[in-house]
């Protein structure tokens, strides 16, 4: 085999190990934007502000991400980074009716976020576990808040969801460059 072929073959025998930061990182900076736009703290914007993020970031990305780490033998982080995905592609393209079809979507995504979430609780970081809860409980307040026509728990789920925003952000950030950045150390549990 020459060198080239086998750079390739250890190519692709690696690919996607490393997805994990990358699919943090699009799931913490979609949540992150989504979630303040939900506040209204940022003046003169609104959801549909967000959708290409959500789209190229919070789905394409997120989805792709999913693969690699399918591929690398993750099906839990696969899961979790394909489901992801899948909602953020959904939510960029759709254009709900009616207040109830938007709690419906809302209600269904959040089994998705439950279900990470009681996968990861007991082998997975305080942090991601923190993602996914924060990210559950703001998927319920969503769904409760369109449900019952209230913009204040639609304020409250978009402030849970910039918090779960900032932990994936901050969970990348740890692992990509490891706990330890010069003198000071991340606090990583």
């Amino acid at each position: 085999m020459s060198n080239e072929a086998a750079v390739a073959n250890n190519r692709s025998l690696t690919l996607g190990a490393a997805a994990g930061p990358l699919g943090y990182l699009a799931l913490g900076l979609t949540l992150l934007a989504y979630g303040l736009v939900s506040t209204g703290v940022i003046h003169n914007t609104a959801g549909a502000d967000t959708k290409d993020l959500a789209f190229w970031v919070g789905g394409v990305t997120l989805f792709i991400a999913g693969l690699l780490e399918f591929r690398a033998g993750s099906a839990s982080t696969g899961t979790a980074f394909g489901g992801l995905g899948a909602l953020w592609i959904a939510a960029s393209q759709m254009t709900m009716t009616s207040a109830n079809a938007a709690g419906l979507f809302f209600t269904l995504w959040a089994l998705l976020a439950l279900t990470l979430t009681a996968a990861h609780w007991g082998n997975g970081s305080m942090l991601v576990r923190g993602v996914y809860g924060l990210f559950t409980v703001a998927l319920v307040l969503w769904a409760i808040g369109d449900f019952a026509n209230s913009s204040g728990l639609g304020k409250v789920a978009g402030w849970v969801a910039a918090v779960a925003g900032l932990l994936s952000w901050y969970a990348a950030t740890v692992s990509l460059g490891g706990n330890k950045w010069g003198p000071l150390t991340l606090p990583v549990r």
